[in-house]
């Protein structure tokens, strides 16, 4: 299965906003909005490929979505 990161932003400010930053990124199925921690992301949040979590272009990431994913992928 392919991952991605997909970013959530600083409450009520929309993507394509030029006031857009990334409140937390998140780990997501590739091509899906709802991560791995449940929340639902914008379809046109900026999104980054999973080799980019762990660098510091993936932070802050979400540590939920972290855990999961880290569990997913151990065994």
């Amino acid at each position: 299965m392919q991952y991605e990161l997909r970013a959530e932003y600083a409450e009520g400010i929309p993507p394509g906003s030029a006031d857009a930053r990334v409140a937390l990124w998140h780990m997501t199925e590739a091509g899906a909005t709802v991560s791995l921690c449940g929340r639902q992301l914008d379809p046109a949040a900026w999104t980054q490929p999973s080799t980019a979590w762990g660098t510091d272009a993936s932070d802050p990431f979400c540590p939920e979505c972290g855990v999961k994913y880290l569990r997913m992928n151990s065994g």
